[in-house]
């Protein structure tokens, strides 16, 4: 009796998340596979072949721009990565007490606003009358306003602010755990600053490191709003080739057709990662 009990009550835990992979996340996913392969004859006529795919293929713009997302996707992960681990390593390793909590909350506070109003607050301070072309006037650097808004420089800044917490987190808990001993020893051995950072900080780390790029990564190339927002003409991000594809152009055949690309961009890059580090997914998803 005590045995069906738990087994029904694991089953009761289980169903919510069972429920949303399977509705939300695998059957959605299916469907648009299958309609990537239609093709649509007429208003009410549908037939199975390549030709979402072979449009891709043979449109320069939609494989270019499936390129660069992936390319800024991977510049913007490592970036970063770049800001994140000096955070990460101060708030695990050299803050005491309840400045460490402090420190945490800090990071954590952005993300109480949505995504939309944390990029409307970059936007305002990169506009040509925002703060810091105020300051550059100030301080005689230019001469009049400077739009800093519109370009790629201003997307890869909003999507590393969208996806600094997503590395934070996972790199803490990650060094938090490391034996202060290690890195002494590393430095007893002789080691300089550069040489313990790369033989035993970061092989430590590596968990954390490969889970957080795969999480900024993977909501980097999926990003709309910021790239939209904050990008400008020249600044084509590839979800955006997918929306006017389901939304303006209602041609559901063809957007499915990108999605799945675009899945299976990320898809590659993650396993590619796994791959290079020589981590499973097991280990840096905890």
């Amino acid at each position: 009796m005590n045995a069906s009990a738990s087994r029904l009550s694991l089953w009761l835990l289980l169903t919510p998340f069972l429920l949303w992979i399977v509705l939300l996340v695998l059957v959605p996913h299916l469907q648009m596979l299958r309609v990537s392969f239609q093709v649509r004859e007429s208003w009410d006529t549908l037939a199975w072949g390549l030709e979402q795919y072979q449009n891709f293929f043979s449109e320069s713009y939609y494989w270019r721009t499936f390129v660069r997302t992936g390319v800024m996707s991977l510049f913007t992960t490592f970036l970063t990565l770049l800001i994140a681990f000096p955070i990460a390593w101060y708030i695990a390793r050299l803050a005491r007490g309840r400045s460490k909590g402090i420190l945490f909350l800090a990071c954590l506070i952005p993300f109480w606003a949505s995504e939309l109003v944390r990029t409307y607050g970059w936007m305002i301070l990169l506009r040509e009358s925002g703060l810091f072309s105020s300051w550059l006037q100030a301080l005689g650097w230019v001469d009049g306003p400077v739009e800093m808004l519109y370009n790629d420089v201003a997307v890869i800044i909003g999507l590393v602010y969208n996806g600094l917490l997503f590395m934070v987190v996972p790199l803490v808990t990650t060094l938090d755990g490391m034996d202060e001993n290690l890195v002494e020893a590393g430095y007893d051995l002789g080691g300089g600053h550069a040489t313990v950072l790369r033989e035993v900080v970061i092989p430590w780390a590596m968990p954390g490191i490969v889970s957080g790029c795969i999480v900024v990564f993977m909501l980097t190339l999926g990003s709309y709003l910021t790239p939209i927002l904050m990008g400008g003409k020249d600044s084509a991000w590839f979800t955006e080739q997918i929306f006017t594809q389901f939304i303006t152009r209602f041609n559901w055949e063809q957007g499915a057709a990108l999605g799945v690309l675009l899945l299976v961009l990320s898809s590659l890059m993650v396993w590619l990662g796994l791959k290079l580090t020589g981590q499973s997914l097991r280990k840096v998803m905890g």
